[in-house]
């Protein structure tokens, strides 16, 4: 499964009620370090299909989304299991450990 791309409409539906770990990276297209973590969260994307969801928020086409997370800086990652946040890093993470961040 690819990631999915998460907006207002189907937050609820895709990050709230997923019965998976779902990993929001908030992103935009003009970010430099956005683009050095997209292949990495596409693998993980890729290995780990059933198992995780992988959710890509642009920040720029959605800032109400952004902001009720308090996103300051991207990329930021935000584990969310049973509908909750229960992890967040910020910035450029080696594979090893945003999968680490999944357990």
């Amino acid at each position: 499964m690819a990631e999915v791309k998460i907006t207002k409409a189907n937050f609820d539906q895709e990050v709230i009620k997923s019965d998976i770990p779902v990993l929001l990276d908030f992103w935009a297209v003009w970010c430099g370090p956005c683009r050095m973590i997209a292949p990495i969260l596409e693998q993980i994307a890729n290995e780990n299909e059933g198992k995780v969801k992988i959710g890509k928020v642009n920040v720029d086409e959605e800032p109400e989304l952004a902001a009720s997370f308090g996103i300051a800086s991207i990329p930021t990652l935000i584990v969310f299991k049973d509908g909750k946040p229960v992890q967040a890093a910020v910035g450029v993470r080696p594979k090893a450990q945003i999968e680490a961040m999944l357990k």
